[in-house]
């Protein structure tokens, strides 16, 4: 389930904001000693690798495979070619990057990816699961170069229901690569290739089987920071629908998959254990903070479903409801089936498979689909992490989430650093066991901040707090309750 938010950044010029911005995101790299560099062995591994790929006998270059992703893109995991069957149902290609044509079990390539586990994304400052000669040339699925890839082929009711899968190496080739909104202009015009009249048919239909299932994907918007001279504005841009669509068909690759894992017994779930009625509590808050109408009778998934994240308000409680995912976690298995196996968020089992360019454990769980479908043992490399891999993920998603965490508030601290003494309206979220610290939530803008008061903070109450700090410094807000 994609959960990560996107936080970029646009530019008007090289002014105090935009050399402070650069700065801070060197800051916390240095902090959590993570590089974008590469060791010397690891780079010449890559290379080596990007110019002598294991390519597999079956050619699939016939499939006119497009792409979708943000504009620039240049790491392309999935390509797609969608089409209606003869029985009024659909037939779901989906082309996804073969590492493990490139990278070699012990390398160097695959020693490092080990201690990274995932690529870090924030405020455009990416820090690569894998060298760029293979994430963004070799093996990404570049349009009009021939690359191996570990396609998927699924087949689809007229109602959406999965009838049939099947995942076999094969040589692809992308015919085009579209961002977001070349493919919804593409759509909404009419000058859209089949595939993506297809999508926009199967897309619906995906989102409707997710609500009656009791699933609910978080539509995750942008936050864009706008730098202007020394000022920085913090904005939401709300996913297109093509987005969502396109998300759809990774939740369906990723359901397969686990289906395959959990009938032949061995894999790599990605789990997600039911919501601490705590955390919905303090949703419950979040959203009174922000004004956004949560009736009590209303579950969470259709409370989710109802947010239009084109309001930025509402854009907030979406981010605000990752709280939802932390216990995510994954599980990794061989003979026995896990006593929870679920994801609860997406009410069914689930796996990563569809990003293996920027997450570790999509190179071994398709490893192991692969070998499912072809009635094979799965390699002994595969096997021998199964049971250490959620470790090495677990360590990487705290990693990713620290910061993410971090560039964020370095971003809010630099939108509020000129409103220091300003008094805002809020709601309190959350109290410590002393009550007089805590988090307020405050609407405009939308923030998450520390709060402190001399006497015992209200728990769930409209307040008025003072922005007492902002330090660009070291991503710190705090305000004060005003008595």
């Amino acid at each position: 389930m994609p959960s990560n938010r996107v936080v970029r950044v646009r530019s008007s010029d090289d002014g105090v904001a935009a050399t402070r911005l650069r700065a801070g995101i060197d800051r916390i790299r240095e902090e959590l000693e993570v590089t974008e560099a590469f060791p010397a062995e690891v780079e010449e591994a890559a290379a080596r690798a990007a110019a002598a790929p294991r390519l597999p006998d079956l050619d699939r270059t016939d499939l006119p495979l497009l792409t979708i992703d943000p504009e620039g893109a240049r790491d392309l995991d999935q390509a797609l070619h969608l089409e209606r069957s003869d029985d009024g149902g659909f037939v779901v290609h989906y082309a996804i990057a073969d590492v493990a044509a490139f990278v070699t079990p012990g390398d160097p390539v695959d020693v490092e990816a080990h201690r990274r586990g995932e690529t870090l994304y924030a405020a455009d400052a990416k820090v690569p699961l894998h060298p760029r000669v293979l994430s963004e040339d070799a093996a990404s699925l570049l349009p009009g170069q021939v690359r191996p890839a570990l396609l998927w082929t699924i087949t689809l009711s007229a109602e959406g229901e999965r009838t049939d899968v099947v995942v076999e190496r094969a040589r692809v080739r992308s015919t085009a690569q579209l961002s977001y909104e070349q493919a919804q202009a593409a759509i909404d015009d009419g000058s859209a290739a089949d595939s993506l009249r297809v999508l926009a048919e199967l897309g619906p239909i995906r989102l409707a089987r997710e609500a009656a299932r009791g699933g609910v994907s978080l539509p995750l918007p942008e936050q864009e920071v706008d730098v202007d001279g020394e000022t920085w504005h913090l904005e939401f841009r709300r996913q297109l629908p093509v987005e969502e669509w396109n998300a759809q068909l990774s939740l369906l690759t990723g359901f397969a998959a686990a289906a395959l894992m959990v009938y032949g017994r061995v894999g790599l779930l990605r789990t997600l254990p039911p919501p601490d009625p705590r955390d919905v509590q303090r949703l419950h808050r979040t959203a009174r903070a922000l004004g956004v109408e949560w009736p009590a009778e209303q579950l969470y998934p259709d409370f989710v479903r109802s947010l239009d994240p084109s309001l930025p308000a509402h854009a907030a409680m979406v981010v605000a409801c990752t709280r939802l995912l932390r216990g995510s976690g994954y599980v990794g298995f061989d003979g026995e089936v896990p006593a929870d196996p679920q994801h609860a968020a997406l009410a069914s089992e689930y796996a990563h498979v569809t990003a293996p360019l920027r997450r570790l454990g999509d190179r071994y769980a398709g490893e192991v689909c692969v070998a499912l479908c072809a009635g094979e043992d799965v390699p002994a490399w595969v096997l021998a992490e199964l049971h250490e891999l959620p470790r090495t993920l677990q360590r990487s998603g705290q990693l990713a989430g620290r910061y993410e965490r971090a560039v964020l508030e370095m971003v809010e601290a630099g939108v509020l650093a000129g409103r220091v003494g300003e008094e805002m309206a809020g709601v309190v979220v959350s109290v410590d066991d002393e009550g007089h610290r805590g988090t307020v939530v405050v609407a405009d803008p939308a923030v998450e901040a520390t709060v402190t008061a001399a006497g015992e903070l209200p728990l769930g109450a409209d307040v008025r707090v003072r922005l007492e700090s902002a330090d660009v410094a070291t991503g710190s807000v705090g305000f004060a309750l005003v008595e």
